[in-house]
This record gives structure tokens, C-alpha cells and sequence, in this order.
């Protein structure tokens, strides 16, 4: 199982929860590089959910839509908790950002938090 309390997972969730998307990105790469199946698509997929918010905050909405299209095609493949994740939770604050980036809305909803359990 995955150690999210240290190492570059645990760089990588204190990037992300501190909006640094790109960081996060390339610390849990560093991990994915080395990970077995299932756990390197699982993570490929938590790395393009932080590859979405990047591409939203530099302002490409058409790229963070497409990321987070791919981010979910990978993570629906898992259980509600996977590799010490809440996942369902995290899917499901994703999929509103799919709406919202979809409809163009002006308002969007919060970062959705990637909780440990």
C-alpha cells in the first residue's frame, strides 16, 4: 500500500493541497515511474486530476476538461477506497468540475481535497 505520509507521495499531497498542481504532479511522478499495475494506473490517474487543475489555473479550460476526462477513466476503474485514498469522494468533487468546465461556468466549485483514510 502506498505511504502517503512520506517521500514524493507525501510531497506530492502537500503540492496539491497547497494548489501547487504542477508540483504535485512531478513528485508523484517520480512514484509512478516505479509503481506496478494496478497502482501505476491509479496513480497516473491522481496525476492527471493534478494536471487538470494545473491547465484550469493557467487558463486552459479545454485542456483541464480533457485531463480530467482521462483522470476519471483511470480512477472509475477502483474501489471507493483504494491504496489509502478516499476515492468515491474524490471522483465524485471531480465530476463537478466536469459540469462546470462542460457548461462554462463562471463560478467553480472548490478544489476538491484528496483525503487519506
Amino acid at each position: 500500500m502506498f505511504d502517503w505520509t512520506a517521500g514524493e507521495l507525501a510531497e506530492g499531497l502537500r503540492c496539491y493541497r497547497e494548489s501547487l498542481f504542477f508540483e504535485a504532479h512531478e513528485h508523484w511522478e517520480a512514484v509512478w515511474l516505479q509503481a506496478p499495475e494496478p497502482q501505476k494506473t491509479f496513480l497516473q490517474g491522481m496525476i492527471q486530476t493534478a494536471g487538470s487543475f494545473h491547465h484550469f489555473r493557467r487558463g486552459n479550460r479545454n485542456g483541464a476538461r480533457s485531463m480530467m476526462h482521462k483522470a476519471l477513466a483511470r480512477l472509475d476503474r477502483y474501489p471507493e477506497t483504494y491504496e489509502g485514498i478516499a476515492l468515491g469522494a474524490l471522483r465524485g468533487n471531480c465530476r463537478a468540475w466536469l459540469v462546470a468546465f462542460e457548461s462554462e461556468l463562471v463560478e467553480m466549485p472548490a478544489v476538491p481535497p484528496i483525503e487519506l483514510v
